[in-house]
């Protein structure tokens, strides 16, 4: 048995069978059933928003910061829940304990949508006994989330030969293909039983289909292989970097080239960086094998921290972008298109894309080996960047129409924001795409649900900070006279400087990028 499969039990601690166990199939069921979880989590996120305008009575600036602090937690729960996949539950323990508990976030909110009493009268705020049940609800299922989006990539790509890197690449290609389409079903489906049947059945489907997802993943547990806990990588790490600070002054030994060959990356060949590390196997109790891991994992983070300002620009479609659709013109040969199904189209056309670019990179990585360096993860994650940039300037050029309109008593059509869904949908296909096979790839064996849970843990720092830039520009436009996005009343804002703000910023960071991405 290799050494690899050593690393893996099955579902009752034994030995996996590498011929029962593992697999394309198996790896699969991880998609479908992150299309039904992604599903469910974006059909009741993405209309939190008009939810808490119109239910819950918060004004737009405080609906739209609970919404990206929903969203950011559950996303930045993810670290947590790669960290307890690495230290001491499985993959598949951890999965089936989140998905229970986000279950149990949903059934609270269900019965507050069904009860009257437990919702604010009109023209009245929510009572704190009602944001209590609002909040708690929230927080179970964005703990869930958290727990899910950090623990089902890593074990459906553990079911894979890490050593076929091709095939790992074509497992996060359609991972992120089940992401999308349970986005599509969500600005579909769900968005139009949310508008013309309720929350109540919003949320009743979405238990339903989160069972559903639940029983789906369970089938398959006979024939998983779930990856050995090793303890808490992040305690290996505060002993290393102790270590090597308290050592700071001693005379480094010399590298153990020999003991590290077989577990450093040869990726990255004459990268040495973070020499100090070395200090730490003064002590006798670190060895080089996870001095080299550390020094791994801190060479991921920059490439992390350069990607969280194009989330935060992701987060204004579900945020902004809503609430200027909810006041354009969204008929269609007298349908009314709800502003989040807008994101169908670039969907349509991203779900396209992943069979077509599978099918590219196979027939290139045939004929011209040399050439699929381009489709590296960090090409892919810059050009995401770049998009991102481009998608806040002609946010910006849009709201400054839509707002030359509704002075002239014209309601702009809300297929003007078609333009920033799209590019801003491609960014996030790129980026997010890019970082899942980045991460996964380049972690060390002992993190690497915790550094593929750095992916989400973008996501998540990007929503909070657009909730911190959103509070900083209305305090720092207060003072001079006018809040850019204060009150409710969009036509009063200036919501294209924002976009403007949030264009350079984020070309700022491009270039940061580029800089990490070269030294990488």
């Amino acid at each position: 048995m290799s050494s690899e499969n050593e690393e893996y039990v099955d579902w009752r601690g034994k030995k996996m069978d590498p011929k029962r166990h593992g697999g394309i199939r198996v790896a699969a069921l991880a998609c479908v059933v992150e299309v039904l979880e992604n599903m469910v989590f974006l059909c009741n996120a993405s209309n939190f928003v008009a939810y808490f305008l119109k239910s819950m009575h918060y004004s737009a600036a405080e609906s739209s910061n609970m919404v990206t602090n929903f969203m950011g937690t559950s996303f930045l729960l993810t670290i947590v829940g790669g960290f307890i996949c690495d230290s001491y539950l499985t993959a598949f323990t951890t999965f089936i304990f989140s998905c229970i508990l986000e279950l149990l976030g949903l059934i609270l909110l269900t019965i507050q949508a069904e009860n009257p009493n437990l919702r604010p009268g009109m023209n009245t705020g929510p009572s704190e006994y009602q944001a209590a049940i609002l909040y708690i609800g929230l927080y179970a299922m964005a703990s869930g989330v958290g727990g899910i989006k950090a623990s089902l990539p890593t074990h459906g790509a553990d079911q894979l030969d890490r050593g076929n890197q091709r095939l790992i690449s074509a497992f996060f290609n359609w991972f992120f293909f089940s992401l999308v389409m349970g986005g599509m079903i969500a600005s579909t489906v769900m968005i139009w039983v949310e508008e013309n049947k309720g929350w109540n059945w919003s949320f009743k489907i979405s238990i339903v289909v989160l069972i559903l997802a639940l029983l789906i993943f369970t089938i398959g547990g006979p024939f998983y292989r779930n990856k050995i806990p090793g303890g808490s990588p992040l305690t290996r790490i505060f002993q290393i970097l102790a270590s090597a600070i308290k050592n700071r002054k001693a005379s480094a030994p010399e590298r153990q080239l020999e003991q590290t060959s077989s577990h450093s990356n040869p990726k990255r060949d004459g990268k040495y960086h973070f020499k100090f590390l070395d200090k730490a196997l003064i002590d006798g109790s670190i060895n080089s094998v996870e001095v080299e891991e550390t020094r791994t994992f801190l060479g991921l983070l920059p490439i992390f921290g350069s990607t969280i300002m194009m989330n935060c620009c992701l987060a204004q479609l579900q945020t902004f972008s809503v609430v200027q659709g909810s006041i354009m013109n969204k008929a269609l040969h007298g349908f009314q298109i709800p502003t989040q199904s807008l994101v169908v189209i670039p969907q349509l056309i991203m779900l396209a894309s992943v069979p077509f670019y599978e099918r590219f990179v196979r027939v290139l990585g045939d004929t011209q080996p040399q050439t699929t360096k381009f489709f590296h993860p960090l090409r892919r994650i810059g050009l995401g960047l770049a998009l991102a940039s481009a998608s806040m300037a002609i946010a910006a050029v849009v709201e400054v129409k839509r707002r030359g309109a509704a002075e002239n008593h014209v309601t702009l059509s809300v297929f003007w924001l078609l333009w920033q869904y799209l590019l801003l949908s491609f960014s996030d296909f790129l980026t997010l795409g890019g970082m899942f096979e980045f991460f996964y790839s380049e972690a060390p064996n002992s993190m690497r649900s915790m550094s593929t849970a750095l992916s989400w843990c973008s996501t998540s720092m990007g929503f909070f900070l657009s909730s911190v830039l959103v509070s900083i520009t209305n305090s720092v436009t207060a003072r001079l006279g006018h809040e850019w996005l204060g009150g409710v009343d969009l036509n009063h804002s200036r919501l294209e400087l924002f976009y403007t703000l949030l264009c350079i910023l984020n070309f700022i960071n491009l270039i940061n990028y580029i800089f990490w991405a070269k030294r990488y």
